[in-house]
């Protein structure tokens, strides 16, 4: 298995989801190799919540770093989960259109995006000057 599914399905784990019982994981590689992953976390109040591609983008930009390789994404049913809008529009704040986004789909099957199929025509920084 890809070590960094790998590093998804272990973040997975680590969820806090008790209302959805939807656990996610995500592990974010950076241009250097680092990896860093995040889980949800889930508030009783839902719009406080936490989305796991989020975490692990937040980790890695409080470390410093600000380029990526690659994302990849579980949920505890493995079914193949993506990145949600929101977190895909963090996503690209950070990464080009051609980020491999990796989704387990369990039994070590993943199906891998372009991150600019999942959110074209995106809202960026261009937009906004």
């Amino acid at each position: 298995m890809d070590s960094l599914v790998e590093a998804a399905r272990t973040a997975v784990e680590e969820s806090f989801a008790p209302y959805s019982e939807y656990g996610v994981g995500a592990a974010i590689e950076t241009a250097d190799g680092a990896v860093y992953t995040g889980c949800n976390i889930e508030n009783a109040n839902y719009s406080n919540s936490l989305h796991a591609e989020e975490v692990a983008v937040g980790s890695a930009v409080a470390d410093g770093h600000r380029a990526f390789e690659r994302i990849a994404v579980s949920s505890d049913a493995r079914d193949g989960v993506t990145p949600c809008g929101m977190c895909r529009q963090t996503l690209i704040e950070f990464c080009d259109d051609d980020l491999p986004v990796v989704c387990d789909e369990g039994d070590g099957e993943t199906t891998t995006y372009q991150l600019g199929e999942l959110i074209p025509a995106t809202i960026s920084r261009e937009h906004l000057e």
